[in-house]
């Protein structure tokens, strides 16, 4: 019934959008017909064909996917760190000290530039002090107050509005043909876990993230799990790879990203047969944001290279191959 539930939810999305004539309405239907599309829907029907020597058994139709960049934007800087710095304006009247103390100062006086050349020992600072302290439910509580309320200043639209159609039609069509799919990201585990069930179809027990350390209390007969001030994983590059062994346990036959930072993921599930590879291009400055190489958010050099090196690589042009992005 959840499946029908997003089923529909997509098509009537579809219902206020403008599509090409190169755009198929009956299959992914904000995907143009092209290199991208094509790749993708050769992938399925070869691996649910137990006829063919590409067939993956469903226990194996594991799909892995990112999450800043390549279900949803992640530009001028990720959508959490958004949450976090508007946190940080929230709890300064109880923390007097942040005034002068950076990284803290700079978000005050709006200065995001500074915040981030402080470079991710900055950043998760900000980080621990505005998601630690309080329950995993006083937390997601903040959070879904948050984007209730919350927009992006560029599209003034909900962040949870500035997820990718063709992306979630993807996920679909992945899930009716029997994939289990997964995020794998380095967003926070517990900040995802709020809404992307709802967003993507996809529970929260399949949802593998960043993560601070945990501390169960017994409560005075009240038990209860807080989030502490300390790392517990960071999600990114190398660490993907381990977090889905230690979680999923097998090797994702595809893995879905748009960064260096799902580099080595993509490496790994394509080191066995029919297996694949794809990665989000952000080539679309007028409909999103236009980057690369030498972006310092969703950076991609090595593996875009790598891509244009392998058969089961392949980079989707987000400009030229989607036909509407929201």
């Amino acid at each position: 019934m959840k499946k029908n539930i997003c089923t529909l939810a997509i098509l009537s999305t579809l219902s206020f959008a403008t599509f090409a004539a190169d755009c198929d309405p009956n299959l992914l239907p904000s995907w143009k017909d092209g290199a991208s599309k094509n790749a993708l829907v050769t992938f399925v029907e070869r691996s649910v064909d137990s006829q063919s020597s590409h067939y993956v058994p469903t226990q194996d139709r594991i799909a892995v996917f990112d999450n800043d960049g390549t279900l949803w934007s992640e530009k001028p800087y990720y959508f959490q760190l958004v949450y976090a710095f508007d946190q940080v304006k929230k709890m300064a009247v109880d923390h007097p000290e942040w005034q002068t103390q950076a990284p803290f100062k700079f978000v005050l006086d709006n200065d995001i530039e500074s915040v981030l050349a402080g470079g991710e020992e900055a950043l998760l600072e900000i980080v621990t002090a505005t998601h630690s302290g309080m329950t995993v439910e006083e937390y997601q509580q903040s959070v879904a107050s948050w984007l209730e309320t919350a927009k992006d200043p560029r599209f003034q639209k909900a962040y949870t509005d500035l997820t990718y159609l063709p992306m979630k039609e993807m996920l679909n069509y992945l899930q009716q043909h029997g994939f289990k799919t997964y995020i794998v990201s380095g967003g926070g585990v517990d900040f995802m876990r709020t809404w992307a069930p709802e967003i993507y179809n996809i529970p929260q027990e399949q949802i593998i993230g960043s993560a601070l350390k945990y501390q169960y209390n017994y409560n005075g007969g009240e038990p209860q799990v807080v989030k502490l001030g300390e790392i517990l994983t960071i999600d990114d590059k190398a660490g993907k790879v381990e977090n889905i062994q230690h979680i999923i346990g097998k090797k994702p036959v595809l893995a879905v990203g748009n960064s260096d930072g799902d580099h080595a993921m993509m490496q790994w599930a394509t080191s066995q047969p029919n297996s694949m590879a794809m990665i989000v291009h952000h080539t679309d400055a007028e409909r999103e944001w236009q980057y690369d190489r030498k972006s310092s958010v969703g950076h991609l050099d090595k593996a875009m290279d790598e891509a244009n090196q392998r058969d089961n690589w392949h980079l989707i042009d987000m400009k030229n191959e989607w036909c509407t992005v929201y």
